[in-house]
């Protein structure tokens, strides 16, 4: 019998040989499909443990500048949700790959048809940024009954009593987010604040933690490590790689590759 979802998963965090497992982001269709393929390949080649792999929205209101023109550019190049969930068929049996869409995306079809979908690409779990707790009970539900994880995100604004409501739902991990505002770039590297966070997170939490939301360079990474997340995401700076001139998927791949070395255990 084939791993589950979930199990693909646990597998990824527990096997990354890192001191934290590496998530990169990809958005479907950007700045092609045949692009979005050879970026899939090239960050699994790279060293990425898990890959999220986003579905272009019109309106992405976690997502910063760089994420929202990315999707924006695959909307306008015809890319759809069907096309997003055949690039991750095409990747799912090398890589734990993680759905990235909007409540609309997945309610419009049908939260348990959206999932049966992910089940048939082989897509190992699901995040659902602009979906509330208090109304993501009946996902959950149908993702477990599947054996897909359904990731929720916890922010630095996020109270305790609702961290341990949102924490005891979590599947696959809890999806920290490191600062109060959308995806993107930031200079500044982790603060004490952020390893609070963390910590709040894992205490709450029986599955791993991953931190996201503004690391865009490997130093950053190895301070949320150090900090104590289980996992790493990167995302603005890689979408932004891809789209660029002088980038593409040889540029992407560099990146993680500097990405991983970043979380090797000998530089602990």
């Amino acid at each position: 019998m084939s791993a589950t979802g979930l199990e693909r998963v646990a597998a990824a965090f527990a096997g990354s040989g890192k001191r934290a497992a590496l998530m990169p982001y990809m958005m479907g269709g950007y700045p092609s499909l045949e692009d979005s393929r050879a970026v899939a390949a090239a960050c699994i080649e790279a060293g990425a443990d898990l890959i999220e792999l986003g579905v272009p929205f019109s309106d992405p209101l976690a997502d910063g500048p760089v994420i929202h023109a990315a999707a924006t550019a695959a909307l306008a190049g015809g890319t759809t949700a069907t096309d997003v969930l055949n690039l991750a068929a095409e990747f799912s049996a090398r890589v734990a790959i993680i759905v990235m869409a909007y409540a609309n995306t997945v309610l419009t079809p049908g939260g348990d048809c959206f999932l049966a979908r992910l089940q048939d690409a082989g897509v190992a779990g699901l995040i659902v940024p602009d979906l509330p707790y208090e109304e993501g009970g009946e996902l959950a539900r149908a993702a477990s009954a599947r054996g897909l994880a359904l990731v929720p995100l916890v922010a630095p604004t996020t109270t305790d009593a609702r961290l341990q409501l949102i924490a005891a739902r979590a599947s696959g991990f809890l999806y920290v987010v490191s600062v109060i505002g959308t995806t993107g770039e930031r200079a500044a590297a982790r603060s004490d604040a952020t390893a609070r966070l963390i910590a709040r997170a894992k205490a709450a939490s029986a599955v791993p933690v991953a931190l996201g939301f503004g690391i865009s360079d490997p130093r950053q990474a190895a301070a949320a490590a150090q900090a104590g997340a289980d996992g790493v995401i990167v995302g603005s700076r890689l979408v932004r790689a891809a789209g660029e001139p002088a980038g593409g998927a040889a540029e992407v791949g560099r990146l993680v590759a500097e990405f991983a070395t970043a979380l090797s255990p000998a530089l602990a």
